[in-house]
């Protein structure tokens, strides 16, 4: 699991081009989105492809996402429940 983590940390800082964030620095249970990371809608959008791009796990819709998108234990988590 630590594996598949450390892989979501390294593509989202890659693919969402995130600035002066380091994919070790981000905390498994940090937020993805407002106060963590600072993600935003855009950025859920494009992690919805990413998801099915690297992993064939697709998010069905909105509720699905925003479990799955609270922080990388939680996207983890769900990506291994589905692959």
């Amino acid at each position: 699991m630590q594996k598949l983590k450390d892989q979501l940390k390294e593509i989202i800082v890659r693919d969402l081009k995130l600035q002066g964030i380091e994919p070790a620095g981000i905390e498994d249970d940090a937020p993805l989105f407002e106060e963590g990371l600072g993600l935003d809608s855009l950025d859920a959008v494009e992690l919805v492809v990413l998801v099915q791009k690297h992993f064939g796990v697709q998010i069905e819709d909105m509720d699905e996402g925003q479990a799955a998108f609270k922080s990388i234990n939680t996207l983890a988590e769900f990506i291994d429940a589905r692959r």
